[in-house]
């Protein structure tokens, strides 16, 4: 480290700890912050800031929310009957963008007693008759989503999943074999 560079340095060491952030980039972002654009890096850490102050889980279905109850909870356009169940908030925003789906969510980060007692609460409050799993396929995640079946099989609830194969615009060559197995077991006439 170079001397009288520490905080410089610092700065680069907080950008690289960010997913997908390397060290180039890293570098790049606090050079183009301290050199060229101060007022983005005062606006950066004062977003930061209120974010981390004013952000957290939603009550009821765990989503990020700026309010005790999220904006899709509280949201009576959606169809409470249909519920969509995913590992990662973050998942809701990329199906919010897609506009395929019209229902409720529920995240389910982890597989603890006080995630599924939450779930049950859920499905009664909103009559919830179908269940989405919009989860990453993976034979572990096969046996988080029977896992969940298995807690929720006292319901009339219809279950389904994401469907999985191969992705639009990929060649063959390069998708994975378990991927291509599955596509092959779920082909569609034409």
């Amino acid at each position: 480290m170079n001397r009288g560079l520490e905080k410089f340095y610092e700065l680069v060491e907080a950008f690289e700890a960010l997913p997908t952030i390397g060290k180039k980039s890293a570098l790049r972002l606090a050079y183009h912050i301290v050199m060229n654009d101060n007022y983005c890096g005062i606006k950066l850490s004062h977003s930061i800031e209120n974010a981390l102050r004013t952000i957290k889980k939603c009550k009821k279905c765990s989503s990020i929310s700026e309010n005790e109850i999220c904006e899709y909870c509280l949201d009576d356009s959606r169809d409470s009957t249909k519920l969509c169940i995913v590992q990662s908030a973050k998942d809701i925003f990329v199906i919010e963008d897609s506009k395929e789906f019209d229902g409720k969510y529920f995240v389910i980060d982890e597989l603890e007693q006080s995630a599924i007692l939450k779930l049950h609460e859920f499905i009664k409050d909103n009559s919830v008759k179908n269940i989405l799993f919009a989860i990453t396929p993976s034979i572990a995640n096969d046996a988080f989503i029977l896992y969940i079946e298995d807690k929720l099989k006292g319901y009339d609830i219809r279950f389904t999943k994401i469907a999985q194969g191969v992705p639009t615009g990929v060649s063959l060559e390069n998708v994975d074999l378990l991927s291509l197995s599955k596509a092959i077991q779920s082909k569609v006439e034409v």
